[in-house]
């Protein structure tokens, strides 16, 4: 039930028939305090419309304006303030809650399009860091709030297992690397493989001119480099999975860089073709169009090497054919930004009416120190090590406030992944975020964990209740009508997460919710055995519903006990 476009539907029947009713609601706004109603149409557009003050405008349609779901109509100064009957728009809202439990809050406008999403994209070689957790749990909850509004969702992988940086491996491992350790411990000892490498780089320039060499003898196929290639990504594929797996994300596809080594020729003649491809100091490039300020984007290299964006206009093809995608989203750094601009760019040159439909979804940066980490230079954090911390500091609250927990290793793990989960969700994602481990994994105030807290004291209260929820007959005291409120937000919410790609919409008003429910919690005897009982555990039940749905299209799961 929308409150929103009740109070629409009103004003277009009884007072305005001549203006949209969309354009309404989206005029109608809620209150900045409670008191002073529960929605409320501004009448300036009115006003000049009949030219007249809005103040007058606003007391001549209060006296207008009347449904049994009102309780007050008032005008208040140059707005319509109405109050709602919280008896009979809560027994409405809380019945459909209860009535569609998880369902409740789908949106059918994604109408079964395709979503294509590429997130996370480590580089194989190298440890999963902190660097890689923003683009991995934005782009798995950005996909879950696309299935939650209807839309076919399909979450790639685009592995970095492709370039320079392998050849730069591969001369660090002939020269310095032990067979053994390697099996023993592959990722961690790549890793140091990979920064020797560059240490004795800065002294030894040279060494730069055989990564570039050796990387050359893979593209060429050398057997030796292949097989070398091979072991270095069935490992790290391996090693991230487990990752994933702690993280609860999967994907549809591990598609890398190299998937596209075959594809890149078609790109190459389509853009000689429709004579796009310039040549410039020996390389080949695709000027931008006029009306943009882009450098040109480099296609192929003097030596006649392919580049990273030749790589993605050969992905972008393939995902078109592949999946027929209405939508292609980048989850990707805002440092980007730049070459985004231009691949889509190139992509519209080319003819391609699609490419409009691919969009950039940039964020902000881990920080150490207040620098950005650097896997290269060793200033990186990992993420496992972060994630296995905050399970550990889980176990051991749960140790020390509820020794008995049943599953209580289950509930470590959720509670501790779904802290540094929702640390970062909740945060605007174009904000650089400086790392804390302290603030990740505080579990109280505005963190996943208190909202994981707050579901599992509902599902206390109805476990000890005696009557069974489900049967909400309405609730007149201004407590329950806060939380309602709240409540019927979750649809609207939803909508308006997947507008603006935005993870922090929906986690700020989890936050929201789980407040507006302790403050209900504080100041009111659920259980006691009056006549309004069943409602009273009716509301918990759906307050539940609501929190455990946030909590699982944001990718983080809800225990019922804690």
């Amino acid at each position: 039930m929308d409150l929103k476009m009740i109070f629409a539907d009103v004003l277009h029947e009884q007072v305005l028939p001549h203006w949209d009713k969309e354009k309404l609601y989206t005029l109608i706004e809620t209150p900045k305090f409670s008191h002073m109603g529960d929605a409320a149409f501004p009448c300036f557009g009115l006003a000049k419309e009949q030219k007249k003050a809005p103040q007058a405008i606003a007391a001549e349609v209060s006296g207008k304006v009347h449904s049994p779901y009102f309780a007050s109509v008032e005008a208040a100064g140059p707005y319509v303030n109405v109050k709602f009957d919280p008896v009979k728009a809560g027994k409405q809202i809380v019945s459909m809650i209860l009535d569609q439990q998880q369902q409740y809050g789908t949106q059918t406008f994604g109408n079964d399009r395709t979503v294509v999403l590429d997130l996370s994209s480590p580089n194989i070689a190298k440890p999963f860091s902190m660097g890689h957790l923003r683009s991995t749990v934005i782009g798995n909850a950005i996909a879950g709030i696309g299935e939650k509004c209807g839309f076919d969702t399909v979450k790639i992988n685009y592995v970095g297992d492709w370039g320079t940086q392998f050849g730069k491996l591969m001369v660090a491992y002939k020269k310095w690397g032990n067979e053994e350790k390697v099996k023993q411990n592959p990722i961690a000892e790549l890793f140091t493989l990979y920064k020797r490498f560059h240490e004795e780089a800065e002294t030894d320039p040279s060494l730069d001119e055989e990564g570039r060499k050796a990387f050359k003898l893979l593209e060429d196929g050398d057997a030796e480099m292949v097989s070398l290639w091979k072991w270095f990504k069935d490992e790290s594929l391996s090693a991230f999975k487990e990752i994933y797996t702690l993280l609860g994300v999967e994907f549809d596809s591990y598609n890398g860089e190299a998937f596209f080594n075959d594809k890149m020729d078609e790109v190459v003649e389509l853009l000689s073709e429709k004579g796009l491809l310039t040549g410039s100091d020996g390389a080949q490039v695709v000027w931008m169009t006029d009306d943009t300020n882009l450098p040109p984007c480099l296609i192929k290299k003097s030596d006649g090497a392919t580049l990273y964006a030749t790589r993605d206009l050969a992905a972008a093809l393939y995902r078109q054919r592949e999946y027929g995608f209405d939508e292609a989203l980048y989850i990707v750094g805002q440092e980007q930004t730049v070459h985004f601009k231009q691949v889509k760019n190139v992509l519209a040159q080319m003819g391609f009416e699609w490419a409009d439909h691919m969009k950039h979804i940039p964020f902000g940066l881990y920080l150490k120190g207040g620098k950005k980490m650097s896997t290269r230079k060793g200033r990186v954090i990992l993420l496992e090590e972060v994630l296995r911390e905050a399970i550990a500091l889980s176990q051991q609250n749960i140790e020390s406030k509820n020794p008995h927990l049943p599953d209580a290793e289950a509930v470590a793990k959720a509670v501790g992944v779904g802290a540094v989960i929702f640390h970062d969700l909740k945060n605007d994602r174009l904000n650089d975020i400086e790392f804390s481990l302290d603030h990740m994994l505080t579990f109280e105030g505005e963190t996943g964990p208190y909202i994981q807290y707050t579901n599992a004291r509902a599902h206390s209260i109805l476990r000890k209740s005696n009557v069974e929820a489900g049967s909400f007959t309405g609730l007149a005291d201004v407590e329950s009508w806060e939380v309602i409120k709240q409540l019927r937000l979750f649809p609207e919410v939803i909508a308006r997460s997947w507008t603006h790609y935005s993870t922090s919409i929906l986690a700020k008003y989890l936050i929201e919710t789980a407040q507006h429910f302790n403050r209900y919690y504080g100041k009111t005897k659920i259980l006691s055995g009056d006549g309004d009982q069943a409602s009273r555990v009716s509301l918990v039940a759906a307050v539940s519903i609501v929190l455990t749905e946030g909590l699982r299209i944001l990718g983080i799961s809800a225990p019922t006990e804690m």
